[in-house]
């Protein structure tokens, strides 16, 4: 009898642990960083779980990744890598499964750009805008508050709404296009969707996920000395994932996004009408790390005014909760 209540303990301490990496790796490709939401980013866990990721992105286009507004800078050639360290939190909100996030995101950006009708290069380093995220489901299962509800999940069709606001304390010169911080606020509203397709066995599930969301800009009264607006924006993720093994797992990746005209003191640029595509690879290491990796880039960006961006992003999770430490001093004391 004790033998089968410890295999029971580490079989639920393991598909927490599972969960809670796939949690994790909703840093690897943040809002502010090309505005994907990863795949298996809104699967559901046991509420009390936490999550750290250490994530670098090395992303290049013609426009600054560290602002979601992908406003575009025809001719421009921009690189920047981002790194990236946050935290998340899974709890129960009118016993329905919530969770709320932080990133904050340093690095750097460098790139050749158009002021007036010279070329200059431009660069700089250092702490981007912090973003902050509130995620509660609204339809599919009930929030998991005990040890043997992750052994009954299945997301079915599930439905959450999530809120994010980027808080503009980043660094910041007005004498430059190219920054770090933003220097106005902006924020997301969206409606994950994750939709189960045939069963829920370890190294056969399969997803279908989509995102509609909106994003929101402020006013930046000061951009190179003058005032920028940008219209907001609609954006669509979409994954498909497959599970190739207990541990490892692949998704297809698109987003669509339009939408986004922004104007310098009236002058009016063109909207946002871009599509992009993208792999995912990730892998559990072990009980409490997780790797994952990914790719991405707009596919429709012939002409000198699209969007243009690629990127490669790889992330390291660690998650933890204090069920998985029980069991794991449980086992450790047999």
């Amino acid at each position: 009898m004790m033998s089968h209540e410890n295999s029971l303990r580490e079989n639920v301490a393991a598909m927490v642990v599972a969960l809670v990496v796939v949690l994790a790796a909703s840093a690897l490709c943040p809002p502010e960083a090309w505005a994907q939401v990863p795949p298996r980013f809104y699967w559901k866990t046991l509420s009390g779980v936490n999550a750290i990721p250490v994530i670098v992105n090395s992303i290049s286009g013609n426009t600054n990744p560290f602002d979601p507004a992908h406003i575009v800078e025809p001719g421009a050639t921009i690189d920047a890598t981002l790194v990236l360290g946050g935290y998340a939190r899974t709890f129960t909100l009118f016993n329905r499964s919530a969770m709320a996030a932080v990133l904050l995101e340093m690095g750097r950006i460098e790139g050749t750009v158009t002021t007036g009708s010279q070329s200059v290069i431009q660069s700089a380093r250092g702490f981007g805008d912090p973003m902050m995220e509130l995620d509660i489901s609204l339809i599919g299962p009930s929030a998991q508050v005990d040890l043997v509800a992750p052994l009954r999940y299945e997301p079915g069709f599930s439905l959450d709404v999530i809120v994010d606001l980027t808080v503009p304390i980043g660094e910041y010169d007005s004498s430059r296009s190219l920054n770090l911080g933003q220097n106005r606020w902006s924020g997301r509203l969206g409606a994950p969707i994750v939709w189960q397709l045939g069963p829920w066995v370890p190294g056969r599930r399969t997803t279908l996920e989509l995102l509609p969301a909106v994003w929101f800009f402020g006013t930046n009264d000061d951009f190179t000395g003058k005032t920028l607006k940008t219209d907001p924006i609609f954006q669509v993720d979409a994954h498909v994932t497959r599970d190739l093994t207990d541990r490892f797992w692949t998704s297809l990746d698109g987003a669509w996004y339009t939408g986004g005209q922004a104007s310098i003191d009236g002058v009016e640029g063109e909207k946002l009408d871009n599509l992009a595509v993208g792999l995912t690879l990730g892998y559990q290491i072990n009980d409490s790390l997780a790797l994952t990796c990914g790719y991405k880039s707009t596919i429709n960006d012939s002409a000198p005014g699209d969007l243009q961006m690629d990127g490669i992003m790889i992330s390291l999770v660690s998650g933890w909760h204090s069920i998985i430490e029980g069991a794991r001093r449980l086992k450790g004391g047999e």
